[in-house]
């Protein structure tokens, strides 16, 4: 594909996350789509579709996204997005900037790598106990084990 099909493919991702539309961000994805990020580690194919569908449907209502700086050549992109949203286990506001790298496949997003600060995450998601431990494996590996069990009882009801 061409540099500026990927970054049609990239605001069309975008977009639909900006309107709540997980099955046009699923469509965006290759069927051996790798996805990762701090929170949620690794998931492959239809797992990483899935976490969108979750937190669109399960997420706060008030999220907002913004996105900026796309940028593609033939077989790779990026672009920095931020959220703001209100956590769930806390209602603790989140303003996450977040900066994203894509490869593509057959016209698609194969690979999309979300990566931003896990510590500045939990001061903003956890309050004081991320600011002390945000930045320690015990932090991490807890809000993983916590994500992983959301995503495993969201997909339990399909």
């Amino acid at each position: 594909m061409s540099q500026e099909s990927n970054i049609q493919l990239i605001t069309k991702f975008y977009e639909a996350f900006q309107n709540r539309d997980a099955e046009t961000m699923a469509s965006c994805y290759h069927e051996d789509i790798t996805f990762e990020d701090p929170v949620f580690g690794e998931l492959k194919e239809q797992h990483a579709s899935n976490m969108w569908r979750m937190l669109l449907k399960q997420g706060d209502s008030e999220l907002k996204i913004r996105y900026s700086n796309v940028n593609a050549s033939d077989s790779v992109g990026s672009c920095n997005w931020e959220a703001d949203y209100h956590f769930s286990k806390t209602g603790r506001l989140v303003k996450n900037r977040i900066k994203a790298n894509f490869k593509f496949k057959d016209g698609l997003i194969i690979d999309h790598r979300d990566s931003f600060s896990m510590w500045k995450w939990a001061q903003m998601a956890l309050g004081p106990v991320g600011l002390l431990l945000g930045f320690t494996p015990i932090i991490k590996n807890k809000v993983r084990a916590q994500a992983l069990k959301a995503l495993s009882q969201f997909e339990s009801q399909f």
